[in-house]
């Protein structure tokens, strides 16, 4: 039973937005600086975000060259520097409005490796770097020539190195973002999973932790849960996509530093605090992850071990000190999902493995919706 207070101070809101990760925070934060006077609230069924916002591997990236290459196969020149083009934008944005220090951005720049099977894709290394340098205003990619100091296995044929990506602690990220809803007011409910979104009343049911149906009503809706949105609003083109991360014990004198893309961007390593940080491999083993459940596929957990002794460590040891692994978006297109279920709500998400890049801008997007 809610007591009078509470119904009377804590469940009528302008906005509320569901999922408090990078989408949902950042619809947030701009929503309440384009409507100052307006109140909003956010639901997180997690403690912390329950997707990937604080479990990814902090790589603020656009794509790798192969990737790159893989994505004109599938979609034309203009949806590919489209999509570039808003990845870039994020990266920069995220930088400008928290300030780099309080995210932990490093530019390390970024690397693809590039092995035997794929040595055809520096064939269109011009074409990309002329297509995106209106974006950059130089060429993006370059080959190195001093491959041998990574000390990487003779398997890595050729390094094609990029200098605009960079590294950051997404969690630092997350503590930014928090603390700007904080200065702007705006109220963060976590620990409240939300059972039903009734469309047509524009009101949000919680399941309290005394199982009773906590009703929110709220003028406006911004569904922000990015993987899990097929929960409360089906038919729409997402799907779930676990990807797991592995962290090193300590290597000291570990001979390089920055981002590591390999087979298209499906593998990718860095380093962090004098360790490797190596995620991906959903490729090798895709249906097993179309999942929404956190968890260790210990198949892809070997096959990444099998990489980093036979392609990133051959020379030494690693042993690993922990893991976990987050709930990625997926769909047909890689371009993240804005769009309204009727006039008062809306969704916001699919970033496609690329949260850090695209958050923020889907947020801002998903706000001027709403905004109109």
């Amino acid at each position: 039973m809610l007591s009078y207070w509470e119904r009377k101070n804590l469940l009528h809101y302008d906005l509320v937005v569901v999922g408090a990760g990078y989408v949902g925070l950042s619809t947030a934060i701009h929503y309440k600086e384009k409507n100052p006077g307006r109140s909003v609230l956010v639901v997180e069924r997690g403690v912390f975000p329950s997707g990937a916002s604080t479990r990814n591997a902090g790589f603020a990236c656009f794509g790798s060259l192969a990737e790159v290459v893989d994505d004109l196969k599938h979609y034309s020149e203009e949806e590919v520097y489209g999509l570039v083009t808003k990845r870039r934008l994020g990266i920069k944005n995220i930088r400008s409005v928290f300030g780099e220090d309080s995210m932990d951005y490093r530019p390390t720049g970024g690397y693809d490796i590039i092995t035997e099977s794929e040595m055809d894709v520096l064939e269109h290394l011009e074409r990309i770097n002329t297509l995106f340098r209106p974006v950059f205003g130089k060429d993006v990619y370059e080959l190195k020539s001093d491959i041998s100091s990574f000390g990487f296995s003779p398997l890595v044929r050729q390094l094609v190195y990029n200098p605009f990506e960079g590294q950051l602690d997404p969690a630092k990220y997350m503590k930014a973002m928090l603390q700007r809803c904080q200065e702007l007011k705006i109220h963060i409910f976590t620990g409240a999973e939300v059972s039903k979104v009734d469309t047509d009343t524009c009101r949000t049911y919680v399941k309290s932790y005394y199982d009773e149906s906590i009703p929110f009503q709220s003028r406006l809706i911004a569904l922000c849960s990015n993987a899990f949105l097929n929960d409360l609003s089906p038919g729409l083109d997402v799907k779930p996509g676990r990807g797991m991360v592995m962290v090193s014990s300590i290597i000291p004198q570990l001979k390089w530093e920055g981002n590591f893309h390999m087979d298209r961007g499906d593998i990718y390593f860095r380093n962090i605090d004098s360790r490797i940080l190596l995620g991906g491999g959903r490729q090798a083993f895709e249906e097993d992850e179309h999942t929404p459940e956190r968890g260790i596929n210990a198949n892809i957990k070997s096959y990444l071990e099998e990489i980093a002794k036979s392609v990133i460590r051959p020379e030494g040891e690693i042993s690993w000190e922990m893991e976990w692994s987050g709930t990625m978006a997926f769909g047909q297109s890689k371009q993240p999902i804005v769009q309204r279920i009727n006039p008062r709500v809306a969704v916001g998400g699919r970033l496609g493995g690329m949260g850090v890049a695209l958050g923020w801008e889907t947020g801002n997007d998903l706000a001027s919706l709403l905004s109109d």
